[in-house]
């Protein structure tokens, strides 16, 4: 009992842990909505994501090897030059890694050409979505997301010998991370709307996210270039990349604040 209490607390706080960049994408995407609707759009994408996940946790759980095995007709290379073995996880990590890199890029594009950005939202006036095209979005990143996230929560419980408990253990873990979530989406759109100093740096640390999930699919398609594999960034370098990103726009902060002060 004791050892399935520690394991569901583990479980927590990874899913709380991976789920800072979710929460993050969450908050900007919101904003695309219109304003009205961007607290629903934040509740509702979150809760259907929640029942998503337990879903494909099952489909996971039932279905995981599939997965693993690459493809047969997405094997084989360039002598010399490339060499990959396409799996269903590495598909989809790279397509979220791809869309991440996209979504970030346009916005920081957007913040770099358009006046009056005063007067403007957070994101792109001009990609404005509909309240259920920004909720379809949050839902399948949330998706992308937490796909890392529930394989790592099937081997934290793999020496579970009853699977049916270690089943319900991952399930209580997401939707206890989930509704974490659903309490901090409107404190982080709210903080971020505040302080719009910080949009570029929410934007890079997106671009971030979506590099380390390139590197971690194409690690995981075995891709090799020029006999080079690719290698994932690991996490420790990921926060610690983080970390800096953020000392260094509370530096330049507070330095411009002192010059504008002279």
């Amino acid at each position: 009992m004791l050892e399935n209490i520690f394991t569901l607390l583990m479980l927590v706080m990874l899913q709380a842990v991976l789920g800072f960049d979710n929460l993050l994408y969450i908050s900007l995407e919101s904003k695309k909505a219109p304003v009205i609707e961007q607290q629903r759009v934040r509740k509702v994408g979150i809760l259907v994501a929640i029942v998503l996940r337990i879903v494909l946790l099952f489909l996971l759980v039932s279905i995981i090897d599939y997965f693993k095995e690459p493809f047969s007709f997405l094997t084989g290379g360039i002598e010399d030059v490339v060499k990959f073995a396409f799996n269903g996880h590495s598909i989809i990590v790279l397509l979220g890694g791809g869309f991440i890199i996209y979504t970030a890029i346009k916005e920081i594009w957007h913040m770099i050409g358009t006046p009056n950005l005063e007067k403007s939202n957070m994101v792109d006036t001009g990609s404005k979505k509909t309240a259920n095209a920004a909720i379809v979005s949050i839902v399948i990143m949330n998706l992308v997301f937490s796909f890392d996230s529930i394989l790592a929560a099937i081997g934290l419980t793999s020496e579970i010998k009853n699977s049916t408990t270690a089943f319900v253990i991952m399930a209580i873990a997401i939707v206890i991370s989930g509704l974490l979530m659903l309490f901090l989406a409107d404190k982080v759109s709210s903080f971020l709307a505040k302080n719009r100093m910080y949009e570029v740096l929410g934007l890079f640390i997106l671009f971030i996210v979506g590099i380390m999930l390139i590197t971690e699919g194409g690690h995981l398609a075995h891709i090799k270039l020029f006999g080079e594999e690719i290698v994932p960034m690991s996490k420790t370098t990921f926060y610690f990349v983080i970390a800096i990103l953020i000392i260094v726009d509370i530096v330049q902060g507070r330095y411009q604040k002192r010059l504008s002060s002279e």
